[in-house]
């Protein structure tokens, strides 16, 4: 897998020249798989991990917004 490097300069190029030719679907399709690539290497591995645990501390933030209801961390912190 020594090659993944060039294989995923190729799919950002790819991507480019299709952005540039305006063609939108061929543009996501090089993304797609140079995203995947990346994944598929050691660097990127911890990725999904990541965005994951941005998901997670922004869904808990969000929720008791959204819900109406009050914060439980800040319970007491008026009185």
């Amino acid at each position: 897998m020594g090659s993944v490097g060039v294989l995923i300069l190729f799919m950002v190029a790819g991507a480019v020249i299709c952005a540039k030719a305006r063609v939108a679907g061929g543009a996501v399709a090089f993304s797609l798989v140079a995203l995947v690539l990346f994944i598929a290497t050691p660097v990127g591995a911890g990725l999904p991990d990541a965005i994951g645990t941005f998901i997670s501390a922004f869904d808990q933030a969000a929720t008791p917004a959204l819900n109406g209801t009050p914060d439980p961390g800040s319970a007491g912190a008026g009185s």
